[in-house]
């Protein structure tokens, strides 16, 4: 699989947005003593960065047309 850039600006100002809401959100779950969720939340944030710093989607990747 291929890491080439297949989204704009927009789309990496999207996934930022998306990273910092699930890395909010995993704070709470870790607050609320909800592990599972936060680790996974955590996670998802994480993926959300990497997507957003490479200009990567892997919903694109797949073939799957995005709005953003």
């Amino acid at each position: 699989m291929s890491l080439q850039p297949n989204i704009d600006r927009k789309g990496r100002i999207a996934r930022s947005i998306t990273g910092v809401i699930f890395a909010i959100g995993a704070g709470a779950a870790f607050g609320q003593r909800v592990w599972w969720l936060g680790g996974l939340l955590l996670f998802s944030a994480g993926f959300c960065f990497f997507e957003a710093k490479r200009s990567w989607c892997v919903m694109r990747a797949c073939g799957i047309k995005t709005k953003f």
